[in-house]
């Protein structure tokens, strides 16, 4: 494998897949933060110590024990242009911190991109796992069997009454983060979205954007994960999770029944305004983007929209971002020149995928 494997689709392997609840549930990932003992934090670290982290990790992931779990390539972000590190991290691949941490940063990817550790972040190691759909369970046993397989040969600085030590306070204990990203256009356009998001955060979880912490919630997308990992199980941390995203889940169902009972017409408007536009505009920006995107998966959800699969969305949410675009043209593009290509490969992908149905 090279770089050029992981940056010549837009989608992930396992982005082609629907897990339980996609037509709500994007995914669900868990992110698991570990520190070597011998080591400083990055932060602290010297040129030589965050070396000798990257070759400690490559020696690990070279072991039977890792090697059983998938096909893996350790990538260094020194080797990689500002625009590959970009594309990973539109795919989700790597953080837009690790992106900036050029000359000490490094990730190992497995094949399907399901499976990323991230090297010299704000932690010596961000073992991150997705899978589709709602499977906080299946992702969580995948995070654990990688874990148990590096701790193998990395020694981890953990403390008796504390457990594993992290750079932030509030990744202190289990160093577990799960997250699900939700599609909830049906709460925001019912103005329902505040008032749940509100109660969310009263039952120590927090909200964010697609791109984690920092970034916007467009395309109505929201990424929905645990705040504190100390004074928790794993268990616990993640049965508060599936609690939760259930009742979300069924909150946007009942915000869609509401729309097609009592607002068919103007919802059926504005999905078919959105596909429409996305079809034959010409010019186009990114966040006007995501937002028409999420119209038509609405439409296509509802049965509105026929002909259309919902990959091919998915497929389009990453290929219209601007690095994905730059990438896919070969060139550095202006922000208008940046609108024009993405309208021309919306219109090309949709005419594709019609033909196909």
């Amino acid at each position: 494998m090279s770089v050029s494997d992981f940056l010549k689709n837009a989608t992930s392997k396992w982005m082609r897949d629907d897990g339980p609840e996609s037509d709500i549930v994007i995914s669900t990932r868990i992110r698991v933060a570990r520190n070597l003992a011998k080591y400083p934090f990055p932060l602290l670290a010297t040129d030589s110590q965050a070396e000798a982290i990257i070759e400690d990790v490559q020696r690990a992931i070279q072991q039977p024990a890792f090697r059983k779990l998938g096909n893996f390539e350790l990538l260094r972000c020194k080797n990689l242009t500002e625009l590959e590190r970009n594309v990973l991290v539109e795919k989700h691949l790597i953080s837009p911190n690790l992106a900036e941490e050029v000359r000490h940063g490094a990730v190992v990817l497995r094949d399907d991109e399901a499976v990323s550790i991230m090297i010299n972040e704000e932690d010596h190691i961000r073992l991150q796992c997705i899978v589709p759909g709602l499977e906080i369970s299946s992702a969580w046993q995948l995070a654990n069997q990688l874990d148990d397989a590096l701790e193998l040969t990395l020694n981890y600085a953990f403390d008796e009454k504390r457990g594993y030590l992290t750079a932030c306070p509030t990744n202190v204990g289990t160093g577990i983060r799960a997250s699900v990203m939700m599609h909830l256009p049906g709460l925001v356009i019912t103005n329902q979205i505040h008032r749940i998001l509100q109660a969310i955060s009263q039952v120590g979880l927090v909200v964010r954007g697609i791109y984690g912490e920092g970034s916007e919630a467009v395309g109505n997308l929201f990424q929905i994960s645990n705040q504190l990992t100390l004074g928790q199980s794993e268990s616990e941390i993640l049965g508060n999770l599936q609690v939760v995203a259930k009742q979300i889940i069924e909150h946007e169902r009942q915000a869609r029944r509401q729309l097609m009972r009592d607002n068919r017409e103007q919802l059926e408007d504005r999905i078919c305004r959105s596909f429409g536009i996305l079809s034959y505009a010409r010019r186009i920006d990114s966040k006007e983007t995501m937002q028409r995107l999420s119209d038509v998966r609405l439409g296509i959800d509802l049965g509105i929209i026929k002909g259309v699969s919902s990959r091919i969305l998915k497929e389009l949410m990453v290929m219209t971002r601007p690095a994905f675009l730059q990438k896919y043209a070969g060139q550095e593009l202006a922000p208008g020149e940046r609108d024009w290509r993405r309208a021309s490969i919306i219109r090309e992908r949709l005419r594709m995928d019609d033909s196909q149905i």
